[in-house]
């Protein structure tokens, strides 16, 4: 017998009981995971404490053996278009501290655990639209609702687009596409996001989480072993772009704040430049 034992992996009961006010969890028995991000039951409000909680969960979903597929989504008719009002207190008092814990190295967990810690498939559910969709957009596999609308607001509201929604867009888009949409926050919606290859198929609200789940019950056909080996083929891609890109796009947009020395989001700020997208703009300037 070994001299020492194993150190016990994360506990499904005990870990969806600690992210509940972030995430609501339900796992069958097969193993397959929904996650569903809320803020009060609604649509995520972002702050700097949600934004902390996502790495902290993929990292226990990824670490959690239990687990053999995750599906994530958002809450209610939107994904994201609102900031918390006091969401970014703790930015606005440490501007220094927070732009290393917040806006580099919690952003970077973020999307690196998402392509990284997880060896497992993914299924991303875009239920409406929002800002900061890159998690469900680098999935593995992107279900997307009708009226849902991709954009990214970062240039708008004075800040470089470098904090991995740009990784994402590069990717799928390609360099003209992507350059376009980060300098005009271009809003794409689900018809335009689904020709350019984003995501992979566009459904009414009420049919995407059956459908991800018929999706996850055919990936379920195969043993384990070749459901998680996948994983490592088809995220090669995302593995290196991540490694490529990310580390620097997110420096550059640090140092670009802490240059100004303003603080990097800002819950009025955010709110007027959304206001484009639900008045079913273009582009925040038309």
């Amino acid at each position: 017998m070994s001299l020492q034992k194993f150190v016990p992996t994360p506990r499904y009961e005990e870990y969806k009981e600690l992210f509940k006010d972030f995430y609501k969890l339900e796992r069958r028995a097969d193993g397959v995971l929904l996650v569903q991000a809320h803020t009060n039951g609604g649509p995520v409000q972002l702050s700097v404490e949600n934004h902390r909680s996502l790495g902290q969960l993929l990292k226990v979903v990824g670490a959690d053996p239990e687990n053999e597929i995750m599906i994530i989504t958002g809450s209610g008719g939107e994904f994201m278009m609102d900031s918390d009002p006091e969401g970014f207190k703790l930015e606005e008092q440490d501007l220094a501290h927070w732009a290393y814990e917040y806006a580099y190295k919690d952003g970077r967990i973020n999307v690196s655990a998402l392509v990284n810690d997880l060896e497992i498939p993914t299924i991303g559910v875009l239920n409406g639209p929002g800002f900061h969709t890159e998690i469900c957009l680098m999935c593995d596999i992107t279900l997307c609702a009708e009226d849902a609308t991709i954009f990214d607001l970062h240039y708008d509201i004075g800040s470089v687009p470098g904090d991995g929604i740009h990784t994402c867009f590069q990717e799928l888009l390609g360099v003209k596409r992507a350059a376009y949409a980060l300098l005009t926050g271009e809003a794409i919606d689900a018809r335009k996001a689904l020709d350019y290859g984003m995501v992979n198929e566009v459904l009414p609200r009420d049919q995407l989480i059956p459908r991800a789940y018929k999706i996850a019950d055919h990936i379920m056909t195969q043993p384990r072993i070749t459901r998680r080996l996948t994983t490592q083929v088809v995220r090669r891609p995302w593995k290196q772009r991540v490694t490529d890109n990310l580390d620097g796009g997110f420096g550059i947009q640090m140092f670009a704040h802490l240059a100004k020395k303003r603080a990097m989001h800002g819950h009025k700020h955010i709110a007027d430049t959304v206001d484009y997208v639900r008045k079913g703009k273009k582009n925040n300037f038309d």
